[in-house]
């Protein structure tokens, strides 16, 4: 009980709110990419098996959770 009586609201409410963010980024990305790609970014790594688009994207999701970590870890 001792840990859970320090967790506090504010802090509870900040990581829903950071996270709702950070998910909205996300799609906000993902919809980019495959508006602005020349190809159905989809079909490429579904039914192509374009294993180096799909690390390339994953790639770029994993760079930008590291900048949106960082700007909540400096806030």
């Amino acid at each position: 009980m001792g840990m859970i009586a320090g967790i506090q609201l504010a802090e509870v409410l900040a990581t829903i709110v950071y996270t709702l963010l950070g998910l909205g980024l996300f799609g906000f990305c993902w919809y980019l990419i495959t508006r602005v790609a020349p190809f159905s970014v989809v079909k490429e790594i579904e039914h192509d098996q374009n294993s180096a688009l799909a690390i390339l994207i994953g790639a770029l999701f994993i760079s930008i959770a590291i900048i949106i970590a960082a700007v909540i870890i400096s806030g």
